[in-house]
Parts: structure tokens; sequence; C-alpha cells
């Protein structure tokens, strides 16, 4: 098991370079000039030349690859003493640092956290904006693969046991018409439908985030009212998928001789379902689940938008709205990080599972 969880672990980390090669490389080639958006219209040549070269960006695109590479690692060298230095280990940007190694006066080897630079517009450290932003996110993905998850799962096995039947057929005609509508669309109905017409019934609101603002003066508040709609939106479409799933791989799984023994040994009809036929039908479940989970967090940009929640999608379109690439890169590979970790944690329990899958 642990051999099979150190590949996973090796896979995972080339994905990940792959994902920041590519997201560095495309970003580089884009036009516009950063030094010239971070100064804005009153700019001259020689504030220009010391912004691109305190950025690196007078150096070769290789050159500039591996600083961006340096700037990320967790490990990385830099030049403690020389001030003009590229490498400089400025406390400005790098923060949580520990000097482990000194190979001499001017190179040293330290662990920080990773650096993901400073937005072009507003001047913060990419890493604030995101750590404001991606709870938001990661609260409204969770919520609505709960919800997934609950409902999928329950539906299909209920589809499964009762087959054929009004209930079967319904839910299928549900799941088909989840998968169809587009989130974008879906977030507009929701909110004109439960926060406009029925709005009197409901007290829900067509916009807000995680915390509004008290009417009187009071500050913010936690206001988990305005999550209600973006987490039923977001799950309609892993609902469907789960509810589909759920019930093909249960109708696999009860046709198997195994569950006919149990039968004919006396075993409850629901022991059969939930202690023999669930476990070993959840493996496509499961990684579609995971698949959805992290596809959500990049997903929810369309939904973010139309509620205004504001999460790593309102962050997002911003940025790219400004050509604040920065940001982009930054929650780009966020996301990548996220979404690798959830694939190896599914790989894990699917060799859990499924024993076969290690040895394969």
């Amino acid at each position: 098991m642990l051999k099979y969880i150190l590949n996973k672990l090796f896979y995972g980390f080339l994905v990940l370079m792959g994902v920041i090669t590519l997201v560095f490389f495309l970003f580089n080639v884009l036009p516009g000039d950063p030094a010239r958006m971070i100064m804005g219209q009153r700019s001259d040549i020689s504030s220009l030349e010391a912004i691109n070269k305190d950025l690196g960006r007078d150096k070769p695109l290789v050159v500039q690859y591996l600083n961006y590479l340096n700037d990320l690692s967790p490990l990385s060298f830099h030049n403690p003493t020389d001030v003009k230095s590229y490498w400089y280990l400025d406390s400005n940007k790098y923060t949580s640092t520990t000097k482990l190694i000194s190979f001499s006066d001017n190179s040293v080897l330290v662990f920080k956290k990773p650096y993901f630079r400073r937005s072009y517009q507003t001047k913060r450290q990419v890493s604030e904006i995101l750590a404001e932003a991606f709870p938001k996110t990661a609260l409204l993905a969770f919520v609505s693969i709960f919800i997934a998850i609950v409902i999928g799962i329950g539906i299909g096995i209920l589809c499964a046991v009762w087959k054929d039947t009004w209930f079967d057929k319904s839910a299928l005609i549900f799941a088909t018409a989840g998968m169809s509508i587009p989130s974008f669309f879906a977030a507009i109905i929701m909110a004109w439908l439960f926060a406009f017409v029925l709005a009197p019934y409901t007290g829900l609101n067509m916009f807000g985030s995680m915390y509004s603002v008290d009417d009187f003066g009071n500050g913010e508040y936690l206001d988990l009212k305005n999550l209600i709609l973006p987490a039923i939106t977001l799950g309609i479409r892993p609902i469907a998928v789960v509810v589909e799933l759920t019930r093909s791989s249960m109708l696999d799984v009860l046709s198997q001789d195994y569950i006919r023994t149990a039968r004919a040994k006396g075993v409850p009809f629901r022991g059969i379902v939930l202690g023999h036929a669930l476990r070993n039908a959840m493996n496509p479940v499961v990684t579609a689940i995971s698949g959805w989970l992290a596809s959500m967090l990049a997903g929810a940009v369309f939904v973010e938008y139309v509620f205004d929640w504001k999460g790593v999608g309102v962050v997002i379109v911003d940025a790219l709205e400004k050509y604040d690439f920065p940001v982009v890169m930054g929650a780009v590979l966020c996301i990548s990080v996220i979404l690798i970790i959830i694939n190896i944690m599914v790989d894990i329990i699917y060799g859990w599972l499924d024993p076969r899958v290690r040895i394969a």
C-alpha cells in the first residue's frame, strides 16, 4: 500500500510541474506590459525599467521561469545580503522563512511559504487575495457536493431497488434534465424563481455573499442563508450524475452471484443492499464525486458571478477583465493543487475499496 501511495504522489508531482509550466508560459506570451499596468498612465521609462527589473522581466524567459519555480517552491535559494539582487531574501515577499543551509554569504537554502507574486492592480500579495476568497468557494463546493452525495446516492439506491417503477422513471428524467441544464442558466432561473417570484415565501436574496453588512452599522455578520441557492444550483448536475451512476452500479452488483447466495442464506434484503451491494458499487461513484468536487472549484465561476458570492470565481473574472495575470495564475495553480490532492486521495480510497487496484 505504501508503494502504491508513493507512486500516486510522484505522478501528482509530475502533473503539478506540467500545470505550472503551462500556466507560466501561457500567461507570459500574452500581450500587455505589467510595469505599465502597475504604474498607470503616469509612467516614465526609468520607472518602467525599475519595475520590470523588480519583477525579473528584464531577464530571458527561461530565467524568468526558473525564478518563478524558485518563488513557488517551499525550498528555495536566495541571497540574504544583496538588496539589489532579484534573489534577495525580502521579508516583504517571502514570509515564514527558515534558513536551512548556508552555502556562502550570498547563497542560502530556505524553507518558506510559496510566493505567488503581487497583484498588478491592488499591489497586494496574491496569496492574501486568494486566502480571502478560497474559503467561500470551498464552502460552496463542499456543501454542494454534500447535497449531491446525500440526495444522489439515496435516490440512486431507491431507483435500483424499485427498478422500472414510476419513481425510477421519474428520477431518470430528472437526472437527464439536470445534466442538460448549464450552470449559468440554472443559476439565473433559480435566482429569479426562488429569490424574486417566491421571495415573500422563501425569504432568500438574489445576491449576497458569505457575509452581509448589518443595516444598523454594526459591521459584517455571517449570513449562511445566501449559501442556499448557489449550493443547490451548483449541486444539480452532480446530483444527476451520482443518481445514474449509483443506479447502474447497484443494478450490476445486485445481479452478482454472491448477492443471490446471501439471499439464499436468508440475509435480510436491507442488509444485502447496505452491507454488501452498496460498498462494492461505490467505486465509480467515488471517482465521479472526486471529479465533480475538483471541477466545482473551477466551475463555480458562473454560479458565484450570478449570485455575487464573492469567492474565487468572482476574483478570477475581475482579474481577467483587468489583465491582472498574477491573480489568475495563482488561482489556477491553487485549483490545480486541490484537484491533484483530491485525485490522489480518491486513488487511495479506490485502492482501499478494491485491493486489485494496488496490484495493477
